[in-house]
Parts: structure tokens; sequence; C-alpha cells
């Protein structure tokens, strides 16, 4: 009898112990952010004997009885979707809604690129550059933020340089809508929040005098504590007797700051009226801001990577990339959650607009369902001790034959 009496049973033993590991490796990766779960797959092993095909002639007909036990290969479901959960972490984010779409990441020592569900990421100081990087410390790839706030066409490690103070935006532009009392004042105030160069924010009042003998009729100054604000001429406002403006709508400020600094403001006050009334403000644009110090960085809807600052102005540092495959359950695993591309797969595709399936502040959790994993649990450890009692039957005969031969 020869030794080969063993092979199916411990071929058996082998793929059973194996597809235990991958069950183990998917229960211990319940709560790893993206994981995919595996599912180990078997095939039979064929001997040496070779395919004897039919022939009518002959009348042989096709056998194959060599069987000589059982293989394994892993399957590992890909564009399997993940429950998303919300993160309290500035940069998680979730791929929502798209089962075929990875973010790219990069190798910083080889230059190989990797794919991947994860999404949290941190930053990572390198040669005192900070980078987004994944869990793995690999570079998260993303489109560069350009100076314009619009993003690049290519692919690049996004880093997150952002200055640490913005300058003020100064006013140049004011418009306003106010009623000016027809009757009963001599004059009438308005205030308006004006920003110099250097971040000067102060409060400008725009007073109206009625000028005697003269119907309708209002002579305009400002007045602001910390600066001078002048004008090329006098200015008198003229309305006609319904209380509509008629001159000036429109005309120039200098602004001089304490701090040397200067600014010219275009003034606009054609939705000025005179009516009975109070003095009520409608309406005041300006286009003014003053300076910002940073707050934090996050990545935000469409996946864009910015720099808050305390005067709620934001600054574009990146734009997270995602990639497809036109196989992606093809994809390789490798370690930790990451996937390599291969010939099955097909190369990656990045994304048109990518950033519509993004959930900021959020992860998608492993796809390890623990019911199913316990119910193959079981299914295993039955074959298992099959394939152990097959192998020790095959010992035992082995042994009667040895005994026989002594």
């Amino acid at each position: 009898m020869a030794l080969s009496i063993f092979t199916p049973s411990v071929t058996g033993m082998n793929s059973q112990s194996h597809a235990l590991e991958t069950v183990s490796t998917n229960i211990a990766n319940i709560k790893t952010v993206g994981y995919k779960s595996s599912e180990t797959m078997f095939y039979t092993l064929l001997g040496s004997t070779p395919v004897v095909k039919g022939n009518a002639a002959s009348g042989l007909q096709s056998t194959r009885t060599d069987i000589n036990g059982v293989g394994y290969y892993d399957r590992t479901f890909v564009t399997s979707q993940g429950q998303v959960v919300a993160s309290n972490n500035s940069f998680d984010v979730a791929i929502n809604g798209n089962s075929n779409a990875f973010f790219t990441v990069r190798d910083s020592y080889s230059g190989d690129e990797y794919y991947t569900r994860a999404g949290n990421f941190r930053i990572q100081l390198s040669g005192g550059v900070p980078y987004l990087v994944a869990n793995n410390g690999m570079r998260v790839q993303g489109y560069p933020a350009n100076e314009d706030g619009r993003f690049g066409s290519s692919i690049e490690d996004i880093v997150l340089e952002y200055p640490e103070k913005i300058p003020a935006n100064p006013t140049s532009k004011v418009q306003i809508g106010a009623n000016v009392p027809a009757d009963g004042v001599e004059n009438s105030s308005y205030g308006i929040m004006i920003y110099g160069p250097n971040d000067n924010g102060a409060n400008m009042s725009m007073v109206f005098h009625k000028v005697e003998g003269k119907a309708n009729a209002w002579t305009l100054s400002f007045e602001m504590e910390g600066a001078t604000v002048t004008t090329a001429e006098p200015i008198e406002v003229q309305f006609s007797s319904d209380g509509k403006l008629l001159s000036p709508t429109d005309f120039d400020i200098d602004v001089a700051w304490a701090d040397g600094s200067s600014n010219t403001i275009a003034m606009n006050i054609e939705n000025m009226t005179q009516y009975a009334g109070s003095s009520g403000i409608a309406n005041i644009k300006q286009d003014g801001k003053e300076g910002g110090a940073f707050k934090e960085a996050s990545i935000g809807k469409n996946g864009i990577v910015s720099a808050l600052y305390s005067n709620g102005q934001t600054v574009n540092l990146g734009k997270l990339a995602l990639s497809s495959f036109a196989a992606p359950d093809n994809l390789t695993a490798i370690s930790g959650t990451l996937f390599e591309a291969n010939g099955a797969s097909g190369n990656a595709v990045l994304i048109e607009d990518g950033g519509n399936y993004l959930q900021p502040q959020a992860l998608e959790q492993s796809t390890t369902n623990v019911e199913k994993e316990f119910s193959k649990m079981v299914v295993i450890q039955r074959a298992y001790g099959m394939n152990s009692s097959s192998f020790s039957v095959a010992d035992e005969m082995l042994q009667v034959v040895r005994d026989l031969k002594s």
C-alpha cells in the first residue's frame, strides 16, 4: 500500500487549517477600518495519470480517477461595502456609494503606488514637511491646490503647509442702504465696520447734517476713531421731494490709519432714502475682512483638504484622488488593508468628480460578519476532524499491512 494513501487527508487537513486561519484573520480584523473579508476556496488536486479522452472507435471513455487531495486559494471580497460610521477625527474620510473606488497611497521609499479603502489619515512630518499619510505611513495622493484656489491635473503627495496667519483684506467697496429721517432731526449717523491693510478693523460713522435753508439737502461727513477719513471735496447729498436720492450715488473716501497705512474706499449710497420715520439701516455690504489666525486643518466636502482661520476664511491645500479598476475584485491583497494592481484587475483609472463619493469625518468599517465566520468555523472544524479520522484509518491500515509482513 503506497504512502500516497495519506495524501488526501493531509492536504485536507492543511487546507482546512488554512481556512481556519482565514476565518481567524477575518474575526481579528472586525474593528479594522476598511478591511475586506476573505474566504478560502478549494479545488481538486489531480495525480499524474493522463486523461483518457472518449474515442468511439476504441470504445474508450474519459476517466480521471486519480484525484490526489485538495488545494486551496483565498478570495477577497474587495467590492463589498462596509458600514460607514461617523468619527471625530478631522482627517477621517470614507468612500460611500461606490464600491469600485479607492484611495491612492504611495510608498515614499520605493515609489510604488497602492490602493485602500481605509481613510483613517493623519499628519506625519518627514524632513520638516507635513504630509497627509495613511495609518501605515504611506503618503496619500491627491491634486495639489494652485494659488488661484483651483487644483492641479496630476496627482502627487498631499502636503499640509499653510500660513499661520492670513493678512487682512482691506475694505475697498461699501454699499449702504438706509433711511435719513425727513424731519425732526438735524443730523443722522450710520455705523459701518471698515478694515485697513494691517487688520485695522474699526467702526466708521457716516453722518448726515441738514443744510439750513435748503430743502432735502444734507452735507455728508465721516468720523472714525484711530483713523482720519477725507474726501476729495465736500459732499452734499440731495433728495427729491418724494424721498428718493438724486445725487451723488457714488464717491470715494480716503482712510489714513494711525499705523501709517491707508486705503481708498468706493462708496455707493444709491439705496439711501429720505422718508418720515426712523434712521434705520436696511443693508450694508463691504468687501473687507479682518486677518485670521490658523485654527485647524481638515478634510471637508468633496475631499478638499483645507486650513480654517479665525476670520472664517479657508485656504485649500489639496484634493483627494480616487481610482477605479476594470476588475477590482481581482486586486492583489497585500499587507494591512492595501491592494495592488495586476494584469487581471487592470490599471488604475482616476475618477472624475470622485469627491462626490467622499463622506468626511467618517470611516468605512470592516466587512467581517461575525455570525457567518462562526458558522464557517464549525464547518471547518468538522471537515478537519473527518480528514483527521481518515488519516488515522490509513495509519491503522498500514500497521495491519506491516504486521502481516512480519
